[in-house]
């Protein structure tokens, strides 16, 4: 036993060793511009421009992302400043062009009078962004040469501001050219052994935290213990859960917005991304193989955890097969056979770009497997949620297959008992939830009226904006900066519970037609508050219990954790028959009172 307790202590040296390994790489990074590398990545007609620039820092080496990505941002903000000089239209040409015009039917003749005959790159791009500017202007009558005037600066305006979007890099394009060349131009030591690295920085932690983990099998009983959890600086808001909080919030900011920071943990799975796609590594490929990983390993703290519980530990084994197969390695290797990418197991409200323009085309073009994946996706989520649901509730998908549940239960489990169990809280949660399906089914409609019309203006409204608003606020703060970074501080299933919207599509299905329910025994309940305490989704479980009521809120998961810690066997999760799961007897102990709706 002794022995075992040391190596105990020894894995979680060796995990946090290898963890700050793997925060080191964050600063270890080396990088230097090569001009083909620069060329290849933003094109033949852009290098031209960025060349003169960017001179002055071609072969010098930089020790840091910061540095490197400061300077090459600055070149191609300086770029966009002489490509704005260079093709600037000078707003005085509106007086030009109209006194030469007939105010009675403007012809754009008088726009090549002005101009006169084009003598380089810059006047010919001027006179043909006129020309199709002032298209729907041919033979329009103006009341006086001041509103003719007027008209033309207003299309010079809208000239000049297209010129960065058509000959420069938009903030966006920045962002992402910036990414590419860090990437392409980092020459530290992760570059020359990214095996080694990736070792280092994953492997070993791996090793302690298995080592850490194994032990417990022998030294500690199975289910949860009250031993201390609400004093415990990780697992309570202290000051080690507020630090690995920042760090979650922290990598998923830069994980969204600023990627080209990230390049040395990018670079270190490249070798695993050309194994699998056989293509370079991107952000997102690493995120998928550390959220896999994430689910893994403390998918066998869960089974060590709950072993003395055969649902808990079929349930561990369900999600870490369904995201090691389903959502990592299948589809990487369907981008290997040049077929789309695609999580089978994902689905439209949750996946809410499936609708989007690029992944229709995408499935489309792609034949026969595109198409079965454009009916399976469908087909999942009319066909599947209300059948599946109904014969096992929610728990389906939320609990055995769903990435962002497997990663609550696994990852997020120590975190299960600080879930905000109030009745405000709860109708904060009814109103988000709820109130982001909508958002999902809005911006989903919208998308789908601009792919089959063409027209991006919906009610007065831009579509593009409200699929970006949704992709920013929903899809990228909502479910990851807040979802998984807010575990140390509001509980492990913050975006399952206040905000996604296919558990709300699930809920709704729950709470009204399915066979579903866990029932409770009100005179074995002796009132621990164990159910409730480590009830993750927020629910009073002692309060149904007391009163034998059965439990079928629309925000049950299913997950059994509350049936896994009743030292009495009071609550027991059941598909059966309908008849039964409304207006059941309220008992406290064996007497009954009374019926409660």
């Amino acid at each position: 036993m002794k022995s075992l307790k040391i190596i105990h202590k020894i894995g979680l040296v060796v995990f946090t060793i290898g963890f700050f390994t793997f925060l080191s790489l964050f600063f270890l990074g080396q990088y230097q511009l090569d001009k083909n590398v620069l060329k290849e990545s933003i094109g033949e007609e852009a290098f031209t421009s960025v060349d003169k620039i960017a001179e002055d820092i071609y072969g010098k080496k930089y020790s840091n992302q910061f540095a490197f990505v400061s300077d090459f941002k600055s070149i191609l903000n300086e770029t966009n400043t002489e490509i704005k000089s260079r093709f600037e239209i000078n707003p005085s040409l509106a007086e030009e062009i109209a006194k030469s015009a007939n105010v009675k039917s403007f012809q754009q003749s008088s726009i090549d009078k002005a101009l006169g005959e084009p003598s380089g790159e810059a006047e010919e791009w001027q006179l043909k962004q006129l020309k199709d500017y002032t298209g729907w202007m041919e033979g329009r009558e103006y009341e006086s040469s001041e509103e003719l005037v007027a008209q033309l600066q207003k299309v010079i305006s809208d000239v000049n501001n297209s010129i960065i979007s058509q000959k420069g890099f938009s903030k966006d394009n920045i962002n992402n050219k910036a990414f590419t060349i860090a990437k392409q131009s980092e020459v530290g030591p992760v570059v020359q052994n990214p095996w080694l690295w990736l070792f280092l920085a994953i492997g070993i932690p791996i090793i302690g935290a298995i080592m850490y983990l194994l032990p417990k099998l022998k030294t500690e009983h199975a289910g949860i213990k009250n031993d201390g959890i609400f004093h415990s600086a990780l697992k309570n808001r202290g000051w080690i859960g507020i630090l690995l909080g920042t760090f979650l919030i922290s990598f998923y900011v830069f994980l969204y917005w600023f990627p080209e920071y990230m390049t040395s943990w990018i670079v270190m799975v490249d070798p695993l991304s050309k194994m699998l796609s056989g293509n370079p590594a991107s952000q997102w490929f690493m995120y998928g193989f550390l959220y896999t990983l994430a689910i893994l390993v403390m998918g066998i703290r869960m089974i060590i955890k709950y072993r003395h519980s055969p649902y808990q530990m079929v349930r561990t084994v369900s999600v870490m097969f369904f995201q090691l197969a389903f959502a990592f390695v299948i589809p990487e290797i369907l981008v290997r056979l040049n077929q789309p990418y695609m999580d089978l197991k994902n689905m439209w409200p949750l996946d809410y770009s499936f609708f989007f323009d690029y992944r229709l085309n995408e499935m489309v073009e792609a034949g026969t497997i595109g198409l079965f994946m454009l009916g399976w996706g469908i087909a999942l989520f009319t066909l599947g949620v209300p059948i599946f649901t109904y014969l096992y509730g929610k728990r389906w998908y939320c609990s055995w297959v769903c990435g962002c549940g497997g990663l609550a239960e696994t990852l997020g489990d120590p975190y299960r008992q600080l879930s905000d169990k109030s009745l405000g809280a709860w109708k904060i949660e009814r109103w988000l939830i709820h109130g982001v399906l909508v958002f999902a089914v809005v911006m989903t409609a919208a998308v789908l009226y601009t792919y089959f019309t063409g027209s991006s203006q919906l009610l007065g409204m831009n579509t593009y904006s409200i699929r970006a608003v949704y992709g920013f606020g929903i899809g990228s703060i909502f479910s990851g900066v807040i979802g998984t970074g807010f575990y140390p501080f509001m509980g492990n299933r913050v975006w399952c519970r206040f905000g996604c919207p296919l558990a709300a599509y699930l809920g709704l299905v729950q709470r009204f037609k399915s066979r579903f329910r866990i029932t409770t025994n009100g005179g074995q309940c002796i009132s621990c508050g164990n159910c409730s305490t480590y009830c993750e989704m927020g629910i009073d479980v002692r309060w149904y219990a007391q009163r034998g009521q059965n439990i079928i809120r629309s925000s049950c998961v299913g997950c059994g954790v509350c049936s896994s810690v009743c030292p009495r066997g009071v609550l027991n999760l059941e598909n059966r028959d309908e008849d039964g799961r409304f207006n059941q007897p309220s008992l406290i102990g064996n007497d009954s009172f009374g019926v409660q709706s």
